[in-house]
């Protein structure tokens, strides 16, 4: 006899590739149903850009239709809850995932990195935001085309907050909406720091599953307001292949990994790899280094998330405000798409193996800071 106990018996045999364990006891089984020639169930995944999908769907198929034989039709629907730890901060409890994107160099390309990833992000039917934190430099408003938008001011529960802007299913915060983009920003470290705060505090970001922060350049005290402010979930570093990039990159690692500060470092992204021509987009010219990033992830003991060809269109694109990660099947948008696959299963990973991260408190007056 067919029944909801004999789908679950079956289902507790397919193993997830990721976790090393069966969907049943991993919780991604839900609503068994059956009927007379119909058997329905639902798989929960932990995002919904899970680069295994397809794999985990067929497993689940062979295994139901081997145990129960033909004679039914078996509807299997794919869903998504994305996977978080628990965020106590009372200034952003409906954000699951804060992840921070750093890059210990300037100019290896790290705001375009970020608005790719956060398209890519959106296009799998995730929630993102996106905070400029580069304040001194802000470039999103001319990444996403809206250099002339100015955020709407609302009240709610008697406070004054901002409405981020929304573009291309981004919600996005940025300085340079706020101030003319001829005009020189010029704050000292404290200034900059509140901007930020504001910026977390009192914008309404609504229900987010992910919320990115493009940081500017090196270790200043713009990465010590953010930890001090959030639990950030876990950072992507970006560098070019070249060793001087690279060198800077691990410095940034080693602020992440501090113990005061302790988040957990997600990977790797390797920016300008190789040049491809657009007409020859099965040839790469490593003209900056190979496989820097790719040793580097190694000595460091973390993972490689992708490597992004320099192809002309990627310059191009930023430069009207429209991210490469639009368009579909080229070479930039599979590897963006490619590289937000690895990121998110490391963040998933992270967030099944590793306690939340704790906001880094000062304890002196000396500026050092502890948990």
């Amino acid at each position: 006899m067919v029944n909801k106990e004999v789908i679950i018996e079956a289902l507790s045999t397919v193993i997830d590739p990721d976790f090393k364990k069966d969907l049943v006891s991993l919780g991604m089984i839900k609503d068994v149903e059956v009927d007379k020639h119909r058997v329905s169930f639902t798989v929960e995944l932990t995002t919904p850009a899970c680069p295994l999908k397809e794999v985990i769907k067929a497993d689940c198929l062979k295994t139901v239709q081997e145990k129960i034989g033909e004679g039914f039709d078996i509807d299997i629907n794919m869903t998504s809850n994305v996977t978080s730890v628990v965020n106590e901060t009372p200034l952003l409890p409906n954000i699951k995932n804060i992840i921070a994107i750093a890059s210990g160099k300037g100019g290896v390309g790290k705001s375009t990195v970020t608005a790719n990833l956060a398209v890519s992000l959106a296009k799998t039917g995730a929630k993102v935001g996106l905070i400029d934190a580069d304040i001194f430099g802000p470039s999103m408003p001319t990444m996403f085309n809206c250099e002339n938008e100015q955020p709407e001011v609302i009240q709610k529960n008697d406070k004054t907050m901002i409405v981020p802007i929304e573009q291309y299913g981004v919600k996005i915060i940025s300085i340079g909406f706020l101030s003319p983009g001829d005009n020189a920003i010029v704050w000292r470290g404290p200034m900059a720091g509140s901007a930020l705060k504001q910026f977390i505090s009192d914008a309404d970001w609504g229900e987010l599953d992910y919320l990115l922060v493009d940081l500017p350049p090196g270790t200043s005290d713009i990465h010590l307001t953010l930890v001090q402010t959030v639990p950030v979930t876990g950072a992507v570093l970006v560098t070019t292949p070249q060793k001087v990039a690279l060198a800077d990159a691990v410095k940034g690692f080693q602020m992440f990994k501090q113990p005061q500060i302790n988040v957990p470092v997600l990977g790797v992204i390797e920016n300008m790899a190789y040049f491809t021509p657009e007409e020859l987009p099965d040839n790469k010219y490593y003209i900056f280094g190979k496989d820097g990033a790719k040793h580097l992830a190694e000595d460091l003991e973390t993972t490689l998330l992708g490597e992004i060809p320099l192809v002309q269109s990627i310059r191009e694109a930023g430069d009207v405000g429209h991210p490469v990660a639009l368009q579909e099947d080229t070479v930039l948008e599979k590897a963006f798409a490619e590289t937000t696959k690895k990121m998110l299963a490391q963040l998933v990973k992270r967030n099944e193996d590793l306690p939340p991260t704790e906001i880094v408190r000062i304890t002196t007056m000396s500026g050092c800071s502890t948990k």
